[in-house]
Parts: structure tokens; C-alpha cells; sequence
């Protein structure tokens, strides 16, 4: 019985030894991914000497909102914005609206051709026409150098729609067949009795949608080239990758040094702040949502 014990005890301490191991190592990872962060943070509030002197800056001694001043008089910000905020408005409920009919269709497999259609659509992920043959349907449509190439260039993601038919096919057969016996038709079963009962993996897929809209800039500078187009990542990018930023502001003067690594933080960080601000509130639906959903295939 001695022994037995003995053996439990060690088991137990060698069991929270190795716990302590792997929380150092998470704790290490967490600050190699938090530090950066918070050092971006802390240079969109610096001033000039400040950054130049620090090699790693934390906490700016003296806060300044000179940068952010000083960014948000280029014109390219707001039109960013207002790009962004039309593509995210009518992209995201676009594509949530094909994604779930199409989930949902594909989930009623007792119709011939379900399962081709399926490995048709999964067939996709893996090969696709390129980006010229898009471009050309773009011009043959007439919308190219419009808002709408980008909108319509990304309709169903096929990875997502796999997560939310994952999650519709674990649902109980006995809702369906209830609901056709009462009369209820498809649109009607998908409205009132399917959506309602997926709140979590709705939710998750309205995240990746959302997220995915609002990094939209590959498409737009393949298709667009109208300066009052320019989607917000596109101008991070521009500003980022634009060393003479500073000139083509109207606040600075050829006296006026420049200051190019506080203004690129201050970006990133009006670029971030709007999807760290949507994202808490989908949380609690994430996790469940893209567990759920990838439970069985």
C-alpha cells in the first residue's frame, strides 16, 4: 500500500513538474507574439527622438497622438475606410447568404447528385481557373475597375461552407421531416428552423467572412485602378511599403523630418482596432462553432 501511494504521489508531482514546463514554454510563446504588439502600440505614441533612441519601446515616455494627427490627414484613410466599409457591408451578407443555402442544400443528400456535387465543389480547393481568366470574366461583365469585381470575385469560401454543412448534417433529421410533413417549404425549413438552431457556427463563419472582407486587397489591386477605390489594407500597404510618406501629407514641410515608423504603427493600428473590437463579442459562438462543425465530415 506504501508503495502504491509512493508511486501515486510521484505520478502527481511529475505530472504538475511537466505541467510547469509547458506553461514556461506557452508563457515564452505569449511573449514573443504579445511584445511586438505592445511595442507597435507603443510607437504609434511616440515621438520621433523617442523611437530612434529605443530598440525595443514599451512605454512611450512622453504620449503623443502626433502621429495619428499627422496620418489622418492623408486623404487615402478615409477613402480606405469608406472602401472597406462598402465591401464588408455588402460582401459579408452575400456571402453568408450563398454559403448557408449552399450548406444547406448539400446537406439534404437524399437527392441524386448530392455527393458529386459535393466533391465538385470540394474539388476547388485544390485547383481553380487563376486569376487572368477572372479578370478577363471581369471585363466581359463590364464591372471591372468597379466595387462590384471585388465583391463578386469572392462569393462561397469552400472551406467555410465544409465547416457549416458539417455542422448542419449533425443536426437531428426529425426537424426537416417535421417541419415538410406541417407544409413548411425549403426556404422556409432553412429560415425558421435551421438558421435559429445554428447560431454558433453562423457565427464563426460570419468571423472569418468578416475578417477576410476586411484584409480585402488582392482583388482591388488586381482590379481596381481608381484612386478613390482604394480599399484600407491596400493603403496599408501603400503606406507601409512608401518610405516618403511624409511628402504627401499637407501637414509636413520639407523642414519637417520625417517620421515614417510612427506613422506605419499608427496604421496598423487603425487598420487592427475594428476587428479587436468585433471579434470578443463572436467569442463564445468561435469555439464552439468551429468544434461543432468539425466533428464529423
Amino acid at each position: 500500500m506504501e508503495i502504491a501511494k509512493k508511486r501515486k504521489n510521484y505520478s502527481r508531482h511529475r505530472f504538475e513538474f511537466l505541467d510547469a514546463i509547458f506553461l514556461l514554454i506557452l508563457l515564452v510563446f505569449a511573449i514573443i507574439i504579445v511584445v511586438p504588439f505592445i511595442s507597435v502600440i507603443a510607437t504609434s505614441f511616440a515621438t520621433q527622438k523617442e523611437a530612434l533612441e529605443s530598440t525595443l519601446l514599451l512605454i512611450p515616455k512622453r504620449p503623443t497622438i502626433d502621429n495619428y494627427y499627422r496620418l489622418f490627414q492623408d486623404p487615402r484613410i478615409v477613402i480606405g475606410y469608406k472602401t472597406t466599409s462598402l465591401i464588408l457591408l455588402i460582401g459579408v451578407p452575400l456571402n453568408m447568404f450563398l454559403t448557408t443555402s449552399l450548406a444547406y442544400g448539400l446537406s439534404r443528400t437524399n437527392y441524386p447528385g448530392a455527393k458529386f456535387m459535393f466533391y465538385a465543389i470540394l474539388f476547388t480547393m485544390l485547383f481553380n481557373g487563376g486569376i487572368v481568366p477572372l479578370y478577363l470574366l471581369m471585363l466581359e461583365l463590364g464591372i471591372a475597375n468597379t466595387l462590384w469585381s471585388v465583391i463578386l470575385a469572392y462569393g462561397v469560401n469552400t472551406f467555410y461552407f465544409i465547416i457549416m454543412r458539417t455542422y448542419m448534417l449533425s443536426l437531428p433529421e426529425a426537424l426537416v421531416e417535421s417541419a415538410k410533413i406541417d407544409g413548411a417549404g425549403e426556404w422556409r425549413i432553412l429560415f425558421r428552423i435551421i438558421l435559429p438552431i445554428s447560431k454558433p457556427i453562423l457565427a464563426t463563419v460570419l468571423l472569418f467572412y468578416s475578417v477576410d472582407r476586411w484584409n480585402e486587397w488582392f482583388n482591388a489591386m488586381i482590379f481596381l485602378r481608381r484612386k478613390d477605390l482604394i480599399p484600407l489594407q491596400l493603403v496599408l500597404r501603400n503606406i507601409v511599403m512608401d518610405s516618403s510618406i511624409m511628402d504627401s501629407l499637407s501637414i509636413a514641410g520639407p523642414r519637417i523630418p520625417r517620421f515614417t515608423e510612427g506613422i506605419q504603427s499608427a496604421t496598423i493600428m487603425v487598420v487592427m482596432v475594428p476587428v479587436m473590437c468585433f471579434f470578443p463579442f463572436l467569442q463564445k459562438y468561435f469555439v464552439k462553432g468551429i468544434m461543432i462543425g468539425a466533428v464529423k465530415a
